[in-house]
């Protein structure tokens, strides 16, 4: 698949994204629940170049690990790149890295879905 629909977010890494914060850990480091906020945000942005008016894209799945630790107040960056589209299903590699390269790394797989009928649904 061509990889031209991709994009990428930053965040700076905080008190209020750490492991000690999130209750993930109990290190003041960059989250793995932040980093994988910060992937699908970046999957969901890229989506985004995809929709009709009165669509939007859902988190189905994500696989990930997260290889190394990022200090406060140093810069996280995750970039999601489509790697598949299947109707409404897209596939996307995730890389996540911060000032001295990769800390995180994976999938994600998001849906296309009408935004009045998904809702719908929610009780």
């Amino acid at each position: 698949m061509n990889n031209e629909i991709y994009y990428t977010s930053s965040v700076v890494v905080t008190d209020a994204n750490t492991a000690l914060a999130l209750g993930s850990g109990d290190l003041q480091v960059f989250a793995t629940p932040a980093m994988v906020a910060l992937m699908e945000n970046a999957a969901m942005l890229a989506a985004a170049t995809l929709l009709d008016e009165g669509e939007t894209s859902v988190g189905a799945q994500i696989a990930v690990c997260h290889n190394r630790p990022t200090g406060i107040g140093h810069k996280v960056s995750a970039t999601a790149t489509l790697t598949a589209r299947d109707g409404r299903k897209l596939s996307f590699s995730v890389v996540a890295h911060d000032e001295d390269g990769v800390i995180g790394e994976g999938t994600h797989t998001r849906y296309i879905v009408g935004r009045e009928r998904f809702m719908a649904k929610v009780k």
